[in-house]
């Protein structure tokens, strides 16, 4: 990513129905969105000029709103509409997009009904998560200290910018040790997801991951379960515990900033990137291009 600072750059932003110029796209200090955590938002990426899947992350920003109680005042079509004329405004063809909807500042309290609904949508380039040199090899996890909160006690379901607190905090303190990222348990100290990704692990041929009921179910995640799929092989979706680590020979996480990316350790326990990741690897890869490029 530019080096230059996310506010200070140049291009277009989608913001409330119009193209305003990036270093006006603005809010105030006292947003209640930036308060109390009422915002929600994705992570997309285009390729070739096009959105991958960009109606069914329009579809869950709509309803992670909803989770959170408010509604986004502009339809699904609307706002795939909106995302493709911000790329195409700021002259992109492969770039991520970043949308996020928020309650404004028309009254700072816990309560905060009559808010205006906010939507902005920006892209750049932004070509992967982790270095490439890095990511061939196998990334490096940690093993945070926070868990993935019990869905009883959080909107769990919900792409909530809230949600991602213990992700900064966890992913600061794996990068303080030297390790990419993270890997985060679940509230009942089961395998999860990492800070941004979910996570799949392989056992004789079969892929294993964390039945996603108390984090989110990534849209990256579920293409590589179908890519998976149509590749013959099996996909166990289940409850994983820590200890089961050792046993596995290859892992690797999963999301539209990170795509599939190989990992080789997790705390005390090593992987060897291997034929089924990198078979899955290409696959996505494939999956995302237009596919009138494809063909």
């Amino acid at each position: 990513m530019s080096a230059t600072p996310l506010d200070q750059r140049d291009g277009w932003i989608w913001f409330d129905g119009q193209l305003v110029p990036w270093k006006e796209a603005k809010i105030h200090v006292l947003t209640h969105g930036l308060h109390y955590g009422s915002s929600v938002f994705e992570g997309e990426r285009a390729y070739g000029g096009q959105i991958f899947k960009s109606t069914q992350h329009s579809e869950r920003l709509k309803r992670s709103a909803q989770i959170l109680d408010f509604e986004i005042p502009y339809t699904v079509a609307e706002i795939d509409a909106a995302k493709r004329l911000v790329l195409e405004k700021n002259g992109l063809t492969d770039a991520y997009l970043r949308p996020i909807a928020w309650r404004g500042s028309e009254m700072l309290a816990v309560a905060a009904q009559q808010n205006k609904i906010h939507l902005a949508i920006a892209c750049w380039e932004w070509p992967s998560y982790f270095d490439q040199a890095q990511k061939m090899k196998g990334i490096r996890l940690d093993i945070a200290q926070y868990r993935r909160p019990d869905p009883a006690t959080a909107p769990s379901t919900a792409k909530a910018a809230g949600l991602y607190m213990i992700c900064t905090i966890s992913k600061h303190q794996a990068e303080k040790k030297g390790y990419a990222d993270a890997m985060m348990l679940d509230w009942q100290g089961r395998v999860a997801e990492c800070t941004g990704a979910n996570i799949f692990f392989i056992r004789d041929g079969v892929v294993h991951t964390p039945i996603a009921d108390c984090f989110l179910d990534g849209i990256t995640r579920q293409t590589v379960i179908e890519l998976a799929k149509r590749r013959g092989l099996e996909v166990a979706e289940r409850r994983i515990m820590p200890e089961e680590l050792a046993g596995f020979s290859e892992c690797f996480i999963t999301g539209s900033a990170a795509e599939v990316t190989p990992v080789s350790e997790i705390g005390p326990y090593r992987f060897q990137p291997g034929a089924i990741t990198k078979a899955l690897m290409d696959d996505y890869s494939a999956e995302v291009q237009p596919k009138s490029k494809a063909a």
